[in-house]
C-alpha cells in the first residue's frame, strides 16, 4: 500500500474503533437506566432507554457498512484482520446487549402499567452492577488490547450466573408463599434472566478481546485455559482442560 493510502486505512480503522466504543458507551447507559427503573417505575428512563436502542441499531448498521468497505478497498496486514473480524463479532454482542436492556424496559412498563402491587422484593442491583462492571471493563480491554483484563471478564461470568440462579431460587420462593405474586415475579424473572444474559454477551466479546490480542481462539476451553492463553502460556493438556470445566 502506498503512504496515502496506509494513512486511510489506518483513520477508516481507528474510525471503527472508535465508534465501537461509542456504541458500547451507549449500552451501557441502556443498562443503568433500565435497571434504575425497576424500583421505581420510572417511565422516563424507560424512554431514554428505548430511544438509545434506535441508537445502537444505528451504530451496528454504520459499523457493519465501514467494516465491509475496509475489506473491499484494503488488504489488510493479519492483526489489522484480527480486528475487523473481532469488532465485526463483537458488534453483535454488543447490540444484544442492548437488546437486553431494552426487554428490561418494556417489562417494567408492563409491570407498572398493570399494576404496581404485589411486586417481589428482590435484590437485583448487586448483579446488575456486575454485569455493568463486565461490559464497562471488557470495552476497556478491547480499548488498551488487554487480554488480561478480557480473561478477568470471562471469570466474573461464573459469579453473574450464580446470582441469576439464586434470584431465580428466591423468585420461585416468593411465588410458592403468595400466589399474589406470580404474574410479577415471573416478569422479574424476566429481567433477571436479561442480566445474566448481557454477561454472557460480554464474556463472548472478552473472548474475542483475546483472540484479538493473543490470536487464540478461547471458545468452549474453560476459565483457566483462558486466563493462561491471555497470558501467552501454552494451553493446558487435554485431562487438565478437562478438570478446568469441570
Amino acid at each position: 500500500m502506498t503512504e496515502h493510502t496506509n494513512k486511510q486505512f489506518d483513520a477508516d480503522l481507528e474510525s471503527v474503533r472508535s465508534q465501537f466504543l461509542q456504541m458500547g458507551g451507549v449500552v451501557e447507559a441502556m443498562i443503568h437506566e433500565s435497571v434504575a427503573s425497576v424500583p421505581t417505575g420510572d417511565l422516563d428512563l424507560v424512554e431514554k432507554v428505548r430511544e438509545r436502542e434506535k441508537q445502537v441499531n444505528r451504530f451496528e448498521v454504520e459499523i457493519d457498512e465501514r467494516i465491509s468497505l475496509i475489506l473491499a478497498r484494503h488488504q489488510p496486514t493479519a492483526i489489522d484482520l484480527r480486528t475487523l473480524l473481532a469488532v465485526s463479532k463483537m458488534l453483535t454482542d454488543m447490540e444484544r446487549c442492548g437488546d437486553e436492556a431494552e426487554k428490561i424496559a418494556n417489562t417494567v412498563r408492563r409491570m407498572y402499567d398493570a399494576d404496581q402491587r404485589h411486586i417481589p422484593s428482590i435484590e437485583l442491583q448487586h448483579m446488575a452492577s456486575s454485569v455493568g462492571r463486565m461490559l464497562h471493563n471488557v470495552l476497556d480491554a478491547f480499548a488498551r488490547l488487554d487480554a488480561i483484563q478480557a480473561a478477568q471478564v470471562v471469570r466474573s461470568d461464573k459469579e453473574v450466573d450464580r446470582e441469576w440462579k439464586s434470584a431465580l431460587r428466591n423468585l420461585i420462593t416468593y411465588m410458592m408463599e403468595d400466589p399474589r405474586t406470580i404474574s410479577r415475579a415471573i416478569d422479574m424473572v424476566f429481567i433477571a434472566r436479561a442480566l445474566e444474559r448481557i454477561g454472557d454477551h460480554a464474556k463472548n466479546m472478552a473472548e474475542r478481546v483475546i483472540y484479538l490480542v493473543k490470536g487464540a481462539d478461547v471458545r468452549h476451553t474453560g476459565v483457566k485455559n483462558t486466563e493462561r492463553q491471555a497470558r501467552g502460556e501454552d494451553e493446558a493438556p487435554a485431562p487438565q482442560q478437562a478438570a478446568d470445566d469441570a
